[in-house]
């Protein structure tokens, strides 16, 4: 079976040598010429562990990134997409890389190649944009949404060890293909329709930015009430059995908001469709509320252990979780620019992964520090917005330091 593979970010990249690796013919394109380079010369464009080995394995091999889209998809079988869907002004999801991504491959496809949406879409998009453009164009391609389920940080582990496989199908050889896809990953496979297979990634997603608010909001309030030991507090409500070793206790603990790439779009996609269909989602529009307040409530805690605007404040990670490098929609930037909006300009950086990808993205005129250490040595107040590993302990070692711990780490 030959499969093409749109998109080659954390998704995409996944996806294609996933299915490299388990002997399917796969074939890859991106947009970004510089990423189809690095990955062609057997590079990862990005930091997630197990791609590099999967990428050395399959290059040249069951796996290549070709230089068109047309390169791509012209023999296949089935095409993925896994291209960004970023959000609109109004927040509601923008089509337009999909339904480009689409126009490539519809250019060279036989009518049974199955297309294949693996983007992050808002409910109904398949049955009321997407199979629409197609049918318009006359072709009659099967389509089928098929969500994924990664973590940042667990890409590669995510897919092949799936809990649950999504397939929203209404096309008999759509479900047939699938389902050998599927067969070798030892997961449950679920056929459902396409609306309600893109719901369920809406469903995960937001509970999980909830959870997140939810926590943020709880430790506001301890903080306003005073005297309350915050983090043994949430580490105690992780030990109730209906929470403990379920793996959800990283959403219900408070810190900055939450960020990167699909919470924060997703929740104001939902929040989107939700109006259009005559609904106002009232606890989805609190959670975005609050999130976007908390980069205010923690740089003033910041600005509030710093007393002068002469004091060289320290932001101890960039990234926006630990483990990555990806930097869309960080903590770090929004309280940056908050601090330095109210005249704090003595600000120094340092994260493991992601200093790099900080400057690319923000361009930012902070002074970066080479290690952990360099920071704390030369800052007079340090926040951890990142709770990476190496960061524990800090305290301790610098207990000259002012300390603002925004993700109850230390």
């Amino acid at each position: 079976m030959n499969i093409a593979v749109f998109g080659l970010g954390f998704v995409g990249l996944t996806t294609a040598l996933g299915f490299a690796d388990k002997g399917f013919s796969v074939r890859g394109f991106d947009i970004n010429e510089s990423r189809r380079v690095e990955i062609s010369r057997g590079k990862l464009p990005f930091f997630e562990p197990g791609l590099d080995g999967a990428l050395a394995r399959n290059l040249g091999k069951t796996f290549a990134a070709t230089d068109t889209a047309e390169e791509a998809a012209k023999t296949s079988d089935v095409c993925f997409f896994c291209v960004g869907t970023p959000a609109n002004a109004d927040g509601s999801a923008d089509l337009t890389h999909l339904l480009s991504a689409m126009d490539g491959a519809l250019a060279v496809t036989a009518e049974t190649c199955v297309l294949v949406v693996k983007s992050t879409v808002p409910p109904g998009t398949l049955a009321k944009r997407v199979e629409p453009y197609i049918r318009e164009k006359g072709r009659g391609n099967p389509v089928a949404a098929n969500p994924e389920f990664l973590r940042e940080g667990y890409c590669w582990e995510d897919f092949v060890n799936p809990d649950r496989i999504v397939c929203g199908v209404t096309d008999k050889a759509a479900r047939e293909l699938l389902s050998r896809l599927y067969e070798s990953f030892g997961a449950p496979v679920r056929f459902v329709s396409p609306s309600t297979a893109e719901f369920i990634k809406y469903l995960s997603n937001t509970l999980l930015a909830t959870l997140i608010s939810y926590s943020n909001e709880m430790s506001l309030i301890a903080n306003a009430v005073g005297d309350i030991e915050i983090a043994n507090a949430f580490h105690i409500l992780h030990e109730d059995k209906r929470l403990a070793g379920a793996g959800i206790d990283a959403y219900i603990y408070p810190g900055c908001g939450y960020g990167g790439y699909c919470l924060p779009k997703d929740t104001l996609a939902l929040k989107a469709v939700s109006q259009a269909n005559g609904v106002k989602p009232r606890s989805l529009g609190e959670v975005i509320a609050l999130n976007n307040k908390m980069p205010e409530h923690t740089a003033q805690r910041i600005i509030d252990a710093a007393e002068n605007n002469d004091a060289k404040i320290g932001i101890l990670g960039l990234s926006f979780k630990p483990g990555s490098d990806d930097v869309r929609d960080s903590s770090a930037a929004k309280i940056i620019k908050i601090l330095k909006e109210k005249g704090y300009g003595n600000i120094y950086g340092y994260d493991p992964l992601a200093i790099d990808e900080f400057r690319r993205v923000y361009g930012t005129d902070i002074t970066c520090c080479s290690s952990a250490n360099e920071l704390c040595g030369t800052c007079d107040v340090v926040a951890v917005v990142t709770a990476w590993e190496e960061f524990k302990g800090l305290d301790k070692a610098f207990p000259n330091v002012k300390w603002v711990d925004c993700r109850y780490f230390l």
